[in-house]
């Protein structure tokens, strides 16, 4: 069966005003009028708004198509939308449909943009990691990568397009800052790959040439005399301070976690009948769990802490808020106040003083320190069942060293060290 043309708009004999289409209300008495501008193009007028229709015949059928509603399309915008509609009848084609894979299109090509692909690979794959490293990983992408090249489709990024961004990162000084970005990208790139909507990855073709500055490995600043440690062992307890703060750095050389597990320490997660404070898997930096067994000095301060803090849900609660731990910075701004600087003194420096002095004394186990040290296996599994290995001996040894920070802090003289204690 033939086609039916669509009558072109030169043909139109009753074209309308844009006078006449403001105008235009229902007849009396009618809930609808419809003004015929030629061309099978329409204003559908009602008491409440005036919408254009275009209408078609199409393999023996007649349709209805809404092309928007006036004022926002004008009559001249409609007259065009209808010519366009027009031309895609006399082709055979069914003007609706067409406008919906073009809108299918256009959210596809939105959806393969760098920002979307990122955010969708952030959902997934930074799920699990803590609140801090999702907030620094998510802001670094919103403020160095995505004014520039986040409206883009990501298979057209080039390796050029994204060295300039981060080299605008090297050019404030954070030389570090710009190296976790393109670590970054490169996920993201690979997630596009790995969804079929990228074929190359930009950031690994940077990370292959070298074309970055290469970050100075600086170590964490620490104090190794004994002699020194001592002296701030006197310092900490004199410190002026606020009860959680000052529990929290006297407790901080005598378990040597991470400081931000440390201030996140919550009540139910110490179990002072078996003398063990039993951290999560999701708050580790190894996302396994851990397990520190308390010295009966560190009993003794959080003992201490417990009248003040013990029916709230954090150990060392936040000042502002009972439902926020202390915040990153108060034991640094507690160390600064005792005369350490920055460059001399981190709370990340007890972790320090702890692997150095335990390993120096022959005392124990490597492997038993690395455990209590939390640092990471390349194994998240084998780190899961591994949480309570060398437990009898790390209990012995975590009593040991707080009775030895104990003899630094009288200025006893402790520096020799007894013979081997395990083979």
């Amino acid at each position: 069966m033939p086609r039916a043309k669509t009558e072109p708009a030169s043909k139109s004999i009753n074209r309308l005003t844009p006078l006449e289409v403001k105008n235009a209300t229902p007849d009396e008495g009618k809930s609808e009028k419809n003004l015929n501008d030629g061309g099978r193009l329409y204003l559908v007028v009602t008491a409440t708004r005036k919408r254009w229709q275009f209408q078609f015949g199409l393999h023996g059928k007649m349709y209805k198509q809404w092309l928007g509603e006036y004022p926002k399309v004008t009559l001249a915008q409609a007259r065009k939308l209808r010519d366009e509609a027009a031309k895609l009848v006399d082709e055979g084609k069914d003007p609706r449909i067409e406008k919906q894979i073009a809108k299918a299109h256009a959210k596809l090509s939105s959806e393969n943009t760098f920002e979307a692909i990122a955010l969708e690979w952030f959902e997934k794959a930074m799920a699990d990691k803590s609140h801090s490293h999702r907030e620094r990983t998510l802001n670094r992408l919103q403020t160095d990568i995505f004014p520039w090249l986040g409206k883009r489709d990501i298979a057209t990024i080039e390796a050029p397009e994204l060295l300039a961004c981060l080299r605008r990162i090297e050019e404030r000084g954070a030389i570090e800052t710009a190296h976790r970005v393109r670590w970054s990208c490169g996920k993201v790139f690979a997630y596009a790959m790995a969804t079929g909507r990228a074929k190359g990855n930009t950031a690994d073709v940077l990370a292959q040439s070298d074309v970055l500055q290469k970050p100075i490995s600086k170590p964490f600043p620490t104090i190794s005399d004994p002699a020194e440690v001592g002296h701030l062992l006197r310092a900490i307890d004199s410190l002026n301070a606020t009860l959680v703060v000052k529990c929290a750095c006297q407790l901080a050389p005598l378990v040597f976690t991470r400081i931000g597990e440390l201030r996140k320490a919550e009540w139910q997660e110490i179990d002072f009948p078996r003398k063990q404070w039993r951290i999560p898997a999701e708050k580790m930096k190894t996302r396994a769990p851990h397990i520190v067994p308390l010295s009966a000095q560190a009993l003794a301060i959080l003992q201490t802490i417990q009248p003040l803090t013990g029916h709230k849900r954090y150990v060392f609660e936040g000042g502002r808020s009972n439902d926020r731990p202390m915040s990153e910075a108060a034991i640094n701004n507690a160390l600064r106040r005792l005369g350490y600087g920055k460059e001399e003194f981190t709370g990340h420096s007890f972790r320090k003083i702890a692997s150095t002095l335990l390993n120096e004394s022959h005392l124990w186990h490597r492997d038993a320190i690395e455990r209590q040290l939390a640092h990471g296996e390349k194994d998240t599994v084998l780190a899961t069942y591994n949480h309570a290995q060398h437990l009898p001996e790390r209990t012995e040894m975590m009593q040991w060293w707080a009775d030895y920070l104990d003899k630094l802090k009288v200025g006893a003289d402790v520096i020799q060290f007894p013979s081997r204690r395990f083979a």
